[in-house]
């Protein structure tokens, strides 16, 4: 590897420094920038597990990145070699997704360097570690503003007793009982690809393997194989209501996750061949597209009252549930949609240590209704997640202020916007504030 990282520069260089009139940039210069970035994605993840989500790239790189075992420390000093080479900014490559894969690869090898920084011991306030990890900064919310919204919610959950109360047993209502949750969840697996294909080509051999898991901190996950392979992992330890079988199928399958990254591999890795792509560094500005657009998709699938509708004359029935029941719970969802940005609030609290673990499982108790044991795992995500979770609601409003920014109000047009998303290599700085 260091042999590999001390070549670099010197074919980057080739180009920028020939003798006489300048030349145009040559997008090939970024190969070896790219490779070099691979092989560093690949050593950040034997100190840090978490870090590489997929890779399907050439096994000749991760054999470097097993061989070298670079220190942390050599890996951000590498990272920041790279960093140098691409400069501050881009040159004017005739191809703008060209000059997008120089901001890719610049922004990601930035955000590298910040983890390297973090594992090494330096402390980062929650502001500053979004901004460093995921090129976003997430906005500051008043408890006035969380407590107006459950203002709302207790009109929407009427009866006797505490709100939270009030809201777990009406959820309660509307859970799929558990000899029921395979059935649900592949009909709405099925509705959501078959709304992605009337506007997305996928390739004829997609494919995802459906597991169900406990023990875990997150409620579903998709482990991308590479070959538009994914393997999706449901947590059977979390209740499951009717309306987190359409979340978890559009966000880990169509046209979230799944979607994503085979249209990342058909377009960038197979089509021009661009590796860096096959190598997933899930603290990383990537991940706010990653989750933005799968949470995003699921209103791409079932835009407004469509969602409604299937829900409760499909899903309801299926899982033994009152169909009646459809609406109030969908009114209830937006509301509680909203109040998924108290989770940032939590975060930033408790990693910036304001509150400690028990006020931030109080405050999760109060801002997101959960039951104490419910509060208690949302915490043990964030302590393996840290400033993570912006990116579900961040990143979601990111997206969707892009994408209806590009289509306007046509539908198809708003399609195409987003199958233009998950086959490029953008990132939040290319899409604006929500």
């Amino acid at each position: 590897m260091r042999a590999l990282i001390r070549c670099i520069p010197l074919v980057a260089l080739s180009v920028a420094c020939a003798p006489g009139t300048p030349a145009a940039p040559d997008p090939a210069a970024l190969d070896p920038i790219a490779r070099g970035y691979v092989v560093l994605a690949l050593s950040m993840g034997h100190h840090d597990p978490a870090y590489v989500d997929a890779y399907y790239g050439p096994d000749s790189l991760k054999a470097v990145a097993d061989a070298d075992s670079l220190p942390v420390a050599a890996i951000r000093a590498a990272a920041d070699s790279l960093i140098e080479i691409l400069g501050d900014s881009v040159p004017a490559y005739a191809d703008t997704l060209v000059q997008m894969r120089h901001r890719y690869l610049r922004t990601q090898l930035g955000s590298m360097v910040a983890r390297a920084r973090m594992l090494a011991g330096e402390t980062l306030s929650f502001d500053e570690e979004a901004k460093a990890l995921y090129d976003a900064e997430p906005p500051h919310l008043s408890d006035a503003h969380f407590d107006s919204l459950l203002a709302v919610l207790d009109t929407l959950v009427p009866g006797a007793g505490p709100l939270a109360a009030r809201y777990q047993a009406f959820r309660g209502r509307v859970e799929i009982p558990p000899a029921l949750v395979d059935t649900v969840f592949k009909t709405a697996i099925a509705a959501c690809r078959a709304r992605t294909l009337a506007h997305i080509a996928l390739p004829a051999s997609e494919r995802f393997d459906l597991e169900y898991v406990t023990g875990t901190s997150w409620n579903a996950y998709n482990w991308y194989q590479g070959n538009d392979h994914s393997l999706i992992q449901v947590n059977l330890d979390f209740p499951i209501a009717v309306d987190r079988a359409i979340d978890l199928a559009c966000h880990e399958g169509y046209p979230g996750h799944h979607v994503y990254n085979a249209s990342l591999e058909e377009a960038l890795v197979k089509g021009r061949g661009w590796v860096e792509v096959s190598v997933y560094p899930l603290f990383s500005p990537q991940s706010l597209i990653a989750e933005g657009s799968a949470n995003y998709g699921i209103e791409m699938a079932f835009p407004g009252a469509a969602r409604t509708a299937f829900e409760r004359d499909s899903l309801f029935p299926l899982a033994g549930l009152d169909p009646a029941l459809a609406e109030q719970n969908a009114a209830v969802r937006d509301v509680m949609t909203a109040l998924n940005y108290a989770r940032n609030e939590v975060a930033r609290r408790y990693l910036d240590g304001v509150v400690d673990s028990a006020g931030a499982v109080a405050a999760m108790e109060r801002y997101w209704l959960q039951a104490p044991d419910a509060a208690a795992k949302t915490l043990r995500f964030i302590q393996q997640y840290r400033s993570y979770v912006i990116n579900y609601n961040l990143g979601r409003d990111m997206v969707a202020a892009w994408v209806e920014r590009q289509g306007g109000e046509d539908p198809d047009a708003r399609w195409r916007a987003f199958a233009t998303l998950l086959a490029s290599p953008r990132l939040p700085g290319d899409l604006g504030g929500p």
